[in-house]
């Protein structure tokens, strides 16, 4: 006996597979703009559960951006307190030095508004300028040697962190 072919439902099936082509690529792209999308963070079980299924296209690209900014806060908090906490040094501090500074001495012990001391690292650097008060500074993480500061009007110098 010959197998009869439905014609009908094979335009149908081919339309259907390029559409669905199509849906999850620009999904990929919104949910990949945003950091990775709560479809991906949960099984599909629990996005069902969840009720998530019943969002639609744009009420699930909210959620998502809500997701994204809530994650981006909770990193910002995290690494405030762990600098804080001493347990890590960001790669970039910028700040103001508390209070008045007028040079390089040798052994220079520069405190940021930020509550953090910085020590020059090198004795050979001394550098008498104009000073004043409560002038910028960017302290940069220089890979394995150290710290490089930068205060306004001074040249560039490495510096050892003393504390938080």
């Amino acid at each position: 006996m010959m197998r009869q072919t439905n014609f009908v439902s094979l335009p149908f099936f081919v339309a259907a597979l390029l559409l669905l082509a199509a849906v999850p690529d620009s999904f990929g792209q919104e949910e990949a703009a945003s950091g990775g999308g709560i479809r991906q963070m949960m099984t599909p079980e629990q996005f069902e559960a969840a009720g998530l299924g019943k969002l639609s296209p744009k009420e699930l690209q909210n959620l998502n951006n809500w997701l994204q900014g809530y994650r981006e806060t909770t990193e910002k908090t995290a690494q405030q307190k762990a600098v804080k906490s001493g347990k890590v040094i960001p790669t970039l501090v910028v700040s103001r030095i508390d209070g008045p500074f007028f040079g390089l001495t040798g052994s220079t012990i520069i405190t940021l508004q930020d509550g953090t001391k910085w020590k020059q690292a090198n004795k050979s650097d001394h550098y008498q300028g104009p000073g004043g008060d409560n002038l910028g500074v960017a302290v940069i993480k220089a890979g394995l040697f150290g710290y490089r500061m930068r205060i306004e009007g001074t040249p560039e110098f490495y510096v050892d962190r003393v504390s938080k």
